[in-house]
């Protein structure tokens, strides 16, 4: 006979004690075996995702209609799961990116066969991105190495108005003809532009003990005048070196939210580096540390072209307030030395004289003495000439007597490195 619909018997000679006891020993072994089996199924997943490439917008850039922009970034930490971050911060209203796509690049606007993965966002092929506001893709396999390249591609299939953009990428990105491309190995030509439209971030799923340090501030930071398309930025070549680590330390990413003409007090190219703090720097995935390097254009700048002229006492007020910031969120933040103008004056007139050179000594003797941030780095002793202090190092020089070489922005990264990694309190040396 079928017990299926039978109630289930219990022995009527078992105490109650008994079989209570006997229920609640077998209700806790399968609690515990559930448990367990729960407990190896996040040890498994452990980890958290971290930034590990990133740019900051400064402009917004000019109109695009049914065209691919395929777009090529330098990764700091490698994972295998990843997840890109799109933005629409100066979008006078709602962007539609079509479709997107992730993929090892080739040579040029090609990608090599085989590595092409596409984007979804909600489990749909397109998103729909608010005015102002940022998206990011699903979390998908994708094997990215680290300190590597790698393609991002999307289609815009409306016109847009507005793209949000990092203007000067320094980096050779490829923008299509009429059509979607973002599942096409070799992507036809209409542009090459040197900015980034709308790509915001990569982040990868890393292992607890991965963490970022966000380098902030201006042109320096953002590596102008290095050689486009060899990822020669200073926070490149830091990502270099602290992936060339001793195995088994913790790993570190590298992002860089630096932008051209970047002031710390006042807008003139980009959001002021105070107002973009939360977006650019705070809000990054996995950050742990800041290396601000800023207040050069606004001693220069306000010299010359944006009077009146700031004072040392207005860009230190400036770095307090980051610095206060930066400690309420558990940061720890590192202060770069101003470096060496003079002869820039010559491009623009009055943005060295003996008088912002007094203000420049009088910021970085602060960022020397002061026991606010968590160390400083030296990247004026490193760059400046022993024999000129006001000027850069020739070798470190790239021809404007502002901005540092590929050999300048190594040194930097150098100097970098040994800050992030010194004993106590990591300072640099009392010079």
């Amino acid at each position: 006979m079928s017990t299926r619909n039978q109630p289930l018997a219990i022995k009527t000679t078992q105490k109650s004690g008994s079989w209570r006891s006997g229920w609640l020993s077998g209700f806790a072994t399968l609690l515990l075996a559930s448990s367990l089996a729960f407990a190896g199924s996040v040890a498994a997943q452990t980890g958290h995702w971290v930034g590990t490439w990133a740019t900051s917008a400064d402009i917004a850039g000019e109109p695009f209609d049914n065209q691919t922009l395929r777009q090529i970034v330098y990764v700091s930490v490698g994972g295998n799961r990843v997840r890109v971050r799109f933005s629409n911060l100066f979008g006078e209203g709602p962007l539609e990116i079509a479709s997107a796509s992730i993929a090892v690049p080739a040579a040029g606007p090609a990608i090599v066969p085989g590595t092409l993965e596409p984007l979804t966002f909600g489990g749909e092929p397109s998103v729909t991105i608010a005015a102002g506001a940022k998206a990011l893709s699903d979390p998908m396999d994708f094997d990215l190495a680290a300190t590597s390249t790698v393609a991002v591609t999307l289609y815009v299939a409306s016109p847009t108005v507005a793209p949000t953009v990092h203007s000067r990428s320094h980096q050779t990105n490829y923008v299509s003809p009429p059509g979607d491309f973002t599942d096409s190995d070799v992507m036809p030509v209409a542009q090459e532009v040197l900015s980034w439209f709308w790509l915001s971030g990569i982040e990868v799923f890393a292992h607890p003990n991965t963490e970022a340090v966000v380098t902030t501030g201006d042109s320096i930071t953002e590596g102008f005048n290095s050689t486009p398309d060899t990822n020669a930025r200073y926070p490149d070549e830091l990502a270099r070196r602290l992936a060339a680590r001793t195995p088994g330390q913790p790993k570190m990413a590298v992002l860089n939210a630096g932008i051209s003409g970047n002031r710390i007090l006042s807008d003139v190219f980009g959001p002021n580096g105070q107002s973009r703090l939360d977006r650019d720097v705070l809000t990054e995935s996995g950050a742990t540390r800041i290396i601000l390097l800023e207040g050069i254009n606004d001693l220069g700048l306000g010299g010359s072209f944006f009077p009146p002229p700031v004072s040392a006492e207005q860009i230190i007020a400036g770095y307090k307030q980051v610095i206060t910031r930066a400690k309420a969120q558990d940061m720890k933040i590192y202060l770069g030395t101003i470096t060496p103008c003079k002869g820039f004056e010559a491009f623009v007139p009055g943005y060295w004289s003996p008088e912002v050179e007094a203000e420049r000594q009088a910021v970085n003797a602060w960022i020397r003495g002061t026991e606010m941030h968590d160390g400083y780095v030296d990247f004026d002793l490193a760059l400046r000439n022993p024999e000129d202090p006001e000027s850069l190092l020739p070798i470190y020089d790239s021809g404007d007597f502002l901005h540092p070489s590929d050999a300048g922005y190594a040194r930097m990264a150098e100097e970098a490195e040994k800050v992030l990694f010194a004993p106590a309190k990591g300072k640099g040396p009392r010079k």
